[in-house]
């Protein structure tokens, strides 16, 4: 079975490469020759992911996924959430969105952060949304050179290293996005039977 994923994040398609079980095959938009950017202007993960698989299933008729993730902090009121791509403003790297994180979490106690995922799938004509959370902590500093966003200052509960500081397969046991993934793989799987 061939699926679509709806974006132009390396660092997704990796992860999602990972998760893959046999008998699938997911083509990034790259692959499946799409050259477009979707935007992401609503205020719910759920509405952006469903979004970008809409604006790829209208192009292209075939089944199709995407993604939509946030990094929640508690002590935030929930920020940056939907805005974690753009916290620190549109054209922000992620560097500059971590040293704004940080910055507005100095002094701060209460470092109990999460990252939710949510998976839109268009598949054969409904949508089915499936979602995977990371529960963890806000570090003092970014520590790691792997992973990619907020890896360097997020460390999921059940360890002490943050997700940069894990190879992929590592931060696959905890992630977010693999536990989505996963979900999403179980329903075609029981589709295909």
């Amino acid at each position: 079975m061939q699926l679509i994923f709806a974006t132009n994040n390396a660092h997704k398609v990796a992860e999602i490469q990972q998760a893959i079980p046999a008998g699938f095959e997911v083509l990034s938009l790259r692959q499946a020759g799409i050259h477009v950017d979707i935007p992401e202007p609503h205020d719910t993960l759920e509405a952006n992911a469903s979004e970008k698989s809409g604006v790829i299933l209208a192009m292209t008729g075939t089944n199709c996924f995407s993604e939509d993730t946030g990094l929640e902090v508690e002590a935030l009121n929930g920020a940056p959430g939907v805005r974690s791509a753009r916290y620190a403003g549109d054209q922000a790297s992620f560097a500059d969105n971590v040293q704004l994180l940080l910055r507005n979490m100095a002094g701060q106690q209460d470092r109990n952060a999460r990252f939710r995922t949510v998976i839109s799938l268009r598949f054969n004509g409904e949508e089915h949304l499936f979602e995977g959370i990371c529960p963890g902590h806000i570090t003092d500093a970014a520590r790691g050179d792997g992973g990619f966003g907020y890896d360097p200052v997020f460390v999921p509960a059940g360890d002490t290293r943050s997700f940069a500081e894990m190879t992929l397969a590592e931060k696959n046991q905890y992630s977010h996005r693999a536990k989505a993934v996963a979900k999403l793989f179980d329903f075609l799987a029981r589709q295909k039977r």
